[in-house]
């Protein structure tokens, strides 16, 4: 099971790899970037003070972005769910 900290290794080392020195097939490259493209769009309401709690928790964390925020605390809640609950043959 991929877990957000091996996909976040993972996105981060290939990130920062350059192309040329790799001496990985720049096609292979390029279909990796375009597999972590994010193209799905979601949206949030949040009332007063769950807006409260994120914003003192921005400031308290320097947290600059809240989408990589709240995308990681997603993220981390649905793979830890899917990998307590994976199927069993008995």
């Amino acid at each position: 099971m991929l877990t957000l900290a091996k996909f976040l290794t993972f996105y981060h080392v290939a990130k920062k790899r350059k192309n040329s020195a790799s001496g990985i097939d720049p096609e292979y490259l390029k279909k990796q970037k375009e597999a972590l493209v994010r193209k799905h769009r979601q949206v949030i309401y949040l009332n007063d003070s769950e807006m409260a709690a994120i914003r003192h928790y921005c400031d308290k964390f320097r947290v600059g972005t809240k989408a990589v925020l709240f995308r990681e605390a997603i993220m981390e809640k649905v793979l830890s769910e899917l990998d307590d609950n994976h199927p069993t043959l008995f």
